[in-house]
C-alpha cells in the first residue's frame, strides 16, 4: 500500500526554502521507495504551503526519515519555517488517475 506524508508550514523565505528542497532531491544516495513530492501553496493563507511525498510504503518512508541526510534537511527547513512545520502520515486509500 503507497503511503503519504505532508509536511505543513509557513515561511516568508520560500525562494530559500525551494532552493533547500532542490539540493536535497539532488542529493546522492538512497531514499528507497520515494516516489516524488509535490509542493503545494494555500491560495487563501500567505506564506502557507504544504509538502506532499509519496512513497511506495510506510516501512520505507520510515527507512527515508531515519536517514541523517533527512534529519538535517528537516532541522534545515524548520529554520525557515515561521513556527514548527507540521507532519502528517496517511496510508492512500484510493488513487485516480486519469
Amino acid at each position: 500500500m503507497k503511503f503519504v506524508q505532508t509536511i505543513s508550514f509557513t515561511t516568508a523565505r520560500m525562494d530559500e526554502m525551494q532552493a533547500l528542497m532542490d539540493a536535497f532531491d539532488n542529493e546522492p544516495g538512497s531514499r528507497a521507495g520515494f516516489l516524488g513530492a509535490k509542493v503545494l501553496k494555500d491560495r487563501d493563507r500567505e506564506n502557507t504551503y504544504m509538502v506532499v511525498a509519496e512513497f511506495e510504503t510506510y516501512e520505507l518512508a520510515m527507512e527515508n526519515s531515519a536517514r541523517p541526510e533527512t534529519d538535517a534537511f528537516a532541522k534545515q527547513m524548520a529554520e525557515l519555517s515561521d513556527g514548527s512545520p507540521t507532519f502528517a502520515n496517511y496510508d492512500l486509500v484510493h488513487e485516480d488517475t486519469a
